[in-house]
């Protein structure tokens, strides 16, 4: 219906006298007036709410009750304030700080630079508290030996051969701290992960897998440092229907996106 047709609040209907003329119905003046009426409130409403949307001053309510902020909100406070050897270092001497450190110790300590006994060794370097250094260093290589090399399919520099790409990346899902002192933080990193090889010829093609990394945090030398490490499954969740990469798709991806440093 027309906004004119509205407005008359008639029908275009006609009904016939005796004699076949046409006749008109007779209008009724009450049923446009409360037409207009409505039409004009209508017009009215619309300018107001338009008016109140273009309104960026505040307004008094009566309650100055804000959202909680989630728990997993960013605080947009930076993570570390450098890095050594790769590794983001510097954080802040608190539980945030704590949470940060843990998240990216365990993005780095289960990546594909720990397959290299080099590399490993100056990561557990820079992340160990130093009373720990030694038994982290042989955990670490207890963990990445040469039979796991071998039974990847890697060379033992921890290289993947020509054509393949192996793949080994830990992205934190989420921090939790279960105890903290002014010096101390245990934090739980729950965590995705990709890890396999990716080839045309692959007998371990890369997947992802759900675990949770417990760290006992010492605060030493002006960071927060690692004293104890330990890995479990889960929390697992259930696995969508997204159809799965080929090996080329999987193996370009790695190269060409960047991980990240994170933050709580």
């Amino acid at each position: 219906m027309s906004l004119g047709d509205e407005h008359t609040g008639q029908t275009r209907t006609r009904y016939p006298d005796g004699d076949g003329t046409p006749r008109r119905p007779s209008r009724s003046p009450s049923r446009s007036l409360v037409t207009v009426v409505g039409v004009v409130v209508l017009l009215i409403a619309a300018i107001a709410f338009a008016n109140r949307g273009g309104d960026d001053s505040p307004t008094t309510t009566g309650t100055t009750d804000k959202p909680a902020t989630s728990a997993t909100a960013p605080s947009g406070e930076r993570p570390a304030d450098s890095r050594t050897s790769g590794v983001p270092t510097g954080y802040a001497h608190d539980e945030q700080g704590a949470q940060s450190a843990a998240a990216n110790y365990a993005t780095v300590l289960w990546s594909d630079r720990m397959l290299n006994t080099d590399e490993r060794h100056q990561i557990v370097q820079v992340v160990a508290e130093p009373g720990a250094l030694d038994r982290l260093r042989s955990d670490f290589d207890a963990n990445y030996s040469s039979a796991l090399l071998k039974n990847l399919g890697l060379k033992e520099d921890g290289s993947a051969p020509r054509g393949d790409t192996f793949v080994s990346r830990t992205l934190p899902v989420g921090t939790k701290v279960t105890a903290f002192q002014a010096d101390a933080a245990t934090v739980e990193v729950w965590c995705n992960s990709l890890f396999g090889l990716a080839g045309e010829d692959s007998t371990k093609p890369v997947t992802t897998g759900w675990f949770t990394v417990t760290f006992k945090l010492i605060w030493s030398g002006g960071d927060w440092r690692v004293r104890e490490a330990s890995q479990k499954t889960g929390p697992t969740p259930i696995n969508g229907d997204t159809p799965v990469s080929g090996a080329d798709e999987i193996g370009k991806a790695v190269k060409e996106f960047g991980g990240f440093t994170y933050a709580r």
